[in-house]
């Protein structure tokens, strides 16, 4: 950090963070990133994720990774922590919503969304660098003879993705802005996009918007978390003062900055609770009631199979995501490869029983060691666990909210808002899971706080500061401005005001270019 003083401080450096730190750098502001995680190459990623102390980002026990599991009451929730944000930890995959994403929740009637949003996403798939996978692992033709079965092979497609692809391993000039990026190497197939890629393949937000946000002079300061946001004014007008910590270190001083502007970016567990701390504080006391709610789990089911076949294929080879299948109008199945060797997950996981009482599962689980006892032997006990692994990840466009708030004995908690909460049971999805179990010699597995508590696992935690026509409907108006305070935005996952039911980083990606396309060049 050279300066003091800066036009705009940037809180988070994942797909929101990234897009603004690029274009109010090219439109002449001096922009300040500040990211809790650490700066990550392709020689600091571990070669599987049972080097926790590489991978997983839990401070309390002095691990700083960039993988981050949060339990909460309602759910439990994967997401990403460090310089490049989520990107360094998704799985690459990039679809466009369906039509019902752009026309429900709070910000539908704000704009003609789908339009609005056509040229963005567009050049979003530029930047990230998007690309067909052109290859199928074993996984991708497990999915695909599913689709057969259902009698939905015209609903069975690749995916489009941010990786660079050729010669599996070729080292490249900059594939994509005319040599004036990162050189880059093609894929290799690995499966070990989610931990991080190693070899330089996966188009992580530091090689594109970060890439060129700093040539433009954009400073990031890293392994930093935000602690204070103070108005100079009743609204922010005449700007802010922002404080902030070392985020790797238990004892460290409190630094001060001050901008004319602010960007939350942080993702919804990053942007929320600090919002909503700040509000608490009275730090902000003009931020709408509506800060913590709308969250949406994007209704997520994710579940495991790993085949017990003598001779079992690989399904840890191909890109994180290499194919999807739309179940229905509202459903889709996504097969999940982890690389060689990472089999932490297996610590975490039980075999998945759904019922409405807890009791039941419990006993549910029981049933199983003794109905499939050399199945489930196998199945904890494989030396190859990733290679036999395929994990399901179901999403649905049905919607139901939870609401995000400070908690007293743990530092946040979930409530009910709509009438049903996320359920970490979805019918569908354990129907295919079972069907897909049956061709594999597989019994299906979820996360033990699905089946013990009935919540679900989700990895695209959404809303927390969703748009709205007033400020007693959402925390942003329609151009992500937060009401009730000028030059303040929030773009990143806690502004998805609908359920997308897809991946969402493209959707991040795009709005957030929508938002900034909105503040206009420095006078």
């Amino acid at each position: 950090m050279t300066k003091e003083k800066y036009d705009y401080v940037i809180i988070g450096s994942g797909f929101g963070g990234s897009v603004s730190a690029l274009r109010l750098a090219e439109k002449g502001y001096s922009v300040l990133v500040i990211e809790k995680g650490k700066w990550f190459k392709p020689k600091d990623f571990p070669k599987t994720n049972w080097n926790l102390k590489k991978w997983l980002w839990e401070p309390r026990l002095r691990l700083f990774g960039f993988f981050k599991m949060t339990y909460l009451n309602h759910v439990s929730i994967l997401s990403g922590v460090g310089v490049g944000g989520g990107s360094l930890t998704y799985a690459n995959t990039l679809p466009i919503p369906k039509k019902e994403f752009f026309t429900s929740g709070s910000w539908n009637g704000l704009n003609d969304w789908e339009t609005e949003l056509a040229p963005h996403y567009k050049e979003a798939y530029r930047m990230l660098g998007a690309e067909e996978n052109p290859y199928f692992g074993p996984a991708d033709h497990l999915i695909k003879d599913l689709s057969k079965d259902l009698k939905r092979e015209d609903h069975f497609s690749t995916t489009k993705v941010a990786v660079h692809f050729g010669k599996p391993g070729e080292k490249v000039k900059d594939p994509y802005f005319n040599g004036e990026g990162p050189d880059r190497a093609a894929c290799n197939y690995c499966g070990a996009c989610m931990t991080g890629c190693r070899f330089n393949a996966k188009n992580t937000l530091d090689k594109n918007y970060l890439y060129f946000a700093q040539k433009l002079g954009v400073e990031i300061v890293a392994e930093h978390e935000v602690l204070d946001v103070l108005p100079k004014d009743e609204n922010g007008s005449s700007g802010y003062e922002i404080y902030f910590k070392k985020s790797t270190s238990k004892f460290s001083k409190t630094r001060k900055v001050e901008s004319k502007g602010v960007v939350f970016s942080g993702g919804v567990l990053g942007t929320v609770p600090l919002l909503l701390k700040l509000k608490q504080k009275k730090s902000l006391p003009n931020l709408s009631k509506m800060v913590g709610g709308n969250i949406r789990t994007n209704n997520e089911s994710l579940l495991l199979i790993t085949s017990t076949e003598k001779k079992s294929k690989d399904y840890s080879k191909g890109i994180a995501i290499g194919s999807i299948l739309h179940i229905d109008k509202n459903s889709h199945l996504e097969p999940v490869r982890y690389g060689k060797g990472s089999g932490f997950f297996r610590t975490l996981t039980i075999p998945s029983v759904q019922h409405k009482y807890a009791i039941v599962r419990v006993l549910g689980v029981f049933g199983v060691l003794f109905s499939s006892p050399v199945q489930l032997f196998k199945t904890i006990f494989t030396k190859a666990y990733s290679k036999r692994t395929t994990v399901l990840l179901f999403m649905q466009t049905l919607d139901s909210t939870l609401r995000l708030k400070l908690g007293k004995v743990t530092q946040l908690k979930t409530e009910k808002e709509s009438n049903e909460a996320p359920s970490g049971f979805i019918p569908e999805a354990s129907k295919l899971a079972k069907l897909l179990g049956q061709k594999v010699k597989a019994i299906p597995f979820s996360n033990f706080a699905d089946v013990l508590l009935g919540t679900p696992t989700t990895a695209h935690i959404l809303g927390g500061a969703v748009m709205g026509k007033t400020k007693e409907e959402g925390v942003i108006d329609k151009n992500n401005k937060i009401y009730g305070y000028e030059n303040m935005y929030v773009c990143d996952g806690s502004m998805i005001s609908a359920n997308p039911g897809v991946n969402p980083s493209l959707s991040i990606t795009a709005i957030s270019e929508l938002a900034m396309s909105k503040i206009p060049t420095k006078q």
